[in-house]
């Protein structure tokens, strides 16, 4: 780029060494082109929480901005992108130290985060805990929402104040909103790629046929048989956290853990990894764009920065449709113009609550958020319980129903 910008990554796995091509790295020639920063410099076993990131993300824009540059975050991740664009993280204790260097030659070995320790509690044990010292957070989440139970618990326990009252506090501060504190940087601007559905189905099934050639099977091997092997014999492997949550990693857990010398076995195992891999890419997709619309285009308050969509189906005309319209509308913004392009729009409801809590006895289910609940009364699974429900009742009230017929005189 020829205006003096600054790129860097968002995407949380690439912060860490190894694993290359399934965490779609930007390639060493990709990256001689634009400064990148905070690739590859994380050992695979250090635990790197989204505040960790932040901490480190937000040091480095505010250095590319004190030279006068423009950052650039490109992600991946949506939610360690909110982590960045408005203050909604609350700072728990710091985390001891650990560094690539100590794990190689083994003077120590990384111990978990209080949240990690306390995600081995069940479910249970864990929400009544939280139920007892913030009982306010705990009818915001859900009983088997481990993570976010135990991060409750653990900022409640290392900071000494409930979270629910250090969210508060973030919500009423000056432009802060229903979901979080205010916008950390004055003005951002947020592009949106987006594609027609089947084309960004067959796009994604292609990136994966180009990451096996890439040598993806031989990259996870190599790494398998460093990392994750002893975790596995020890039976302390976990695929919730770390570059081990990484879609594509856990997908070949069989395949790679398979002690089968039967080449069809072993086949039929690979062509399975290879079918979820895609599988679960594309619903990752999904997932990302009902993030965008949900937390970005219908985020209430008036606190959000504009998000100007581009249409990647074609990319054909890369150039002229994509690339130059997104230089123009980025131009516009610096100087405080209005860009030839409207953002994108929908229609939110202030009044909405993200955590409202309700309990579907019908389904034995609890829904949080008044979305969520709407969404679940008009569900196939609710609407059969529902019905279930009206016929049971029918019955009861045919058999409880004295016939009358009978008190009619017969006659004689």
């Amino acid at each position: 780029m020829s205006c003096g910008y600054k790129s860097r990554t968002e995407t949380r796995n690439p912060v860490y060494k190894g694993l290359d091509i399934i965490t779609n790295k930007v390639t060493r020639e990709e990256q001689q082109l634009c400064k990148h920063h905070m690739i590859s410099f994380l050992d695979p076993l250090v635990s790197y929480s989204v505040v960790d990131f932040r901490n480190k993300a937000l040091s480095i824009i505010e250095d590319i901005i004190a030279r006068q540059k423009i950052p650039i975050i490109v992600g991946g991740t949506n939610y360690y992108i909110e982590s960045l664009l408005w203050k909604v993280l609350v700072d728990a204790k710091k985390e001891k130290a650990f560094s690539a260097a100590d794990w190689e030659t083994g003077s120590r070995t990384p111990s978990p985060s209080r949240k990690e320790e306390l995600e081995k509690l069940d479910c249970q044990e864990l929400y009544k805990r939280l139920a007892e010292v913030d009982p306010e957070m705990a009818a915001k989440l859900h009983p088997n929402d481990k993570r976010k139970v135990a991060r409750s618990l653990q900022v409640y326990e290392e900071v000494g104040v409930p979270h629910s009252k250090l969210l508060l506090k973030q919500r009423q501060e000056e432009g802060g909103g229903p979901l979080g504190g205010a916008l950390r940087f004055p003005k951002p601007c947020i592009l949106w790629l987006h594609a027609d559905l089947s084309v960004l189905d067959e796009r994604l099934d292609r990136r994966v046929d180009e990451m096996l050639a890439a040598g993806l099977l031989e990259e996870l091997v190599g790494f398998h048989t460093r990392y994750n092997q002893q975790k596995i014999a020890e039976n302390s492997q976990d695929y919730q956290h770390g570059i081990f949550q990484s879609i594509g990693f856990k997908e070949f857990h069989e395949y790679l853990t398979s002690n089968s010398n039967c080449s069809e076995t072993r086949e039929k195992l690979l062509n399975q990894g290879i079918a979820a891999l895609k599988q679960v890419t594309k619903r990752y997709a999904r997932k990302q764009n009902k993030w965008v619309r949900n937390r970005f285009l219908k985020r209430p308050g008036a606190n959000v920065p504009p998000v100007y969509g581009l249409d990647v189906t074609d990319v054909s005309q890369w150039e002229e449709t994509i690339l130059h319209p997104a230089m123009q509308i980025l131009e516009c913004c610096l100087k405080g113009k209005e860009p030839p392009v409207l953002p994108l729009t929908m229609e939110c409801d202030q009044n909405e609550e993200k955590r409202n809590r309700r309990v579907c006895e019908l389904c034995d289910k609890i829904i949080l958020g008044d979305r969520e609940w709407k969404a679940h009364l008009k569900s196939k699974n609710h609407q059969y319980h529902l019905k279930r429900k009206k016929r049971s009742e029918a019955q009861l009230n045919t058999q409880s129903t004295p016939d009358s017929s009978k008190n009619i005189p017969q006659e004689v």
